[in-house]
């Protein structure tokens, strides 16, 4: 016995977002456990090649859990069953041999499926150019300890800075809600002295943005921070939402200088 296992595979395939998709059924044999999850796609794909079949279409990049685009839907979880890795750093050991795995695209009408497993997920690029950076003179480079910033303070952007953009809140929420997202990319620049100029007006844009993608509202359920591989705290939502409503209700006049030159 080597050890490898044989798996059934049931993987959605779909042309594009015009044509009607289904699950179709693989065999994935001599699987060896310390292969990734992508890697086993792989070994399934070459197979497919062989035989001249079409191979599965899957976003991938990095491979080692930074980049965000491994967004795979395994057996009812983004990006598989382990918490807090991403569908590339998933191995093969967390499933038994012989078991069926289902393997499905992210499900968002913001992220229209491209192929197969693969979605447009360009809706989020379109979110943080609404606000999503530091537009104001902030002067050369500075020393990494000009700026004094308490250390809780430069922790929290830290750990929002950290959210890759999977989508995994989205495909893990019922409403497909962005917040998780866009929350983390609002603290990120929001803690810092540098994002403060832009802080009511970025986040009043970037909320307005999302909502114009079409993603859903928010659950109050906590799927999207069960689900991210990268643990973003469900508090940035709660940051968001007191920046929107205060811009809504103290800071319209300095948006609408700061959107007009002061005129």
């Amino acid at each position: 016995m080597n050890g490898n296992m044989n798996l059934t595979l049931k993987v959605w395939r779909q042309k594009n977002a015009q044509t009607a998709g289904k699950f179709v059924t693989y065999k994935a044999e001599g699987i060896s456990p310390d292969m990734s999850f992508l890697e086993m796609l792989d070994v399934v794909n070459e197979g497919l090649t062989l035989k001249g079949d079409e191979p599965i279409h899957f976003d991938h990049d990095c491979r080692e859990g930074i980049c965000g685009m491994c967004s795979l839907y395994i057996n009812g979880h983004p990006h598989g069953p382990k918490r807090a890795v991403t569908t590339c750093q998933l191995h093969m050991r967390s499933f038994h041999d012989g078991e069926t795995i289902t393997i499905e695209p992210w499900r968002a009408a913001a992220f229209p499926i491209v192929k197969d497993l693969a979605v447009d997920r360009a809706a989020f690029d379109r979110i943080q150019q609404a606000g999503g950076y530091v537009s104001v003179n902030t002067g050369g480079v500075p020393d990494g300890n000009a700026i004094p910033i308490p250390k809780v303070i430069a922790d929290e952007a830290f750990n929002s800075a950290t959210c890759i953009g999977c989508g995994a809140c989205v495909a893990a929420c019922k409403n497909a809600s962005a917040m998780l997202f866009v929350s983390a990319k609002i603290t990120q620049l929001g803690l810092l002295p540098q994002g403060q100029p832009e802080r009511y007006r970025r986040a009043q844009s970037m909320v307005a943005q999302m909502d114009e993608e079409g993603f859903g509202n928010c659950t109050n359920t906590g799927a999207c921070e069960a689900e991210c591989p990268k643990e973003i705290k469900l508090t940035n939502i709660a940051r968001m939402n007191n920046d929107f409503l205060s811009a809504k209700l103290f800071h319209q006049e300095e948006i609408h200088e700061e959107q007009h030159g002061g005129a």
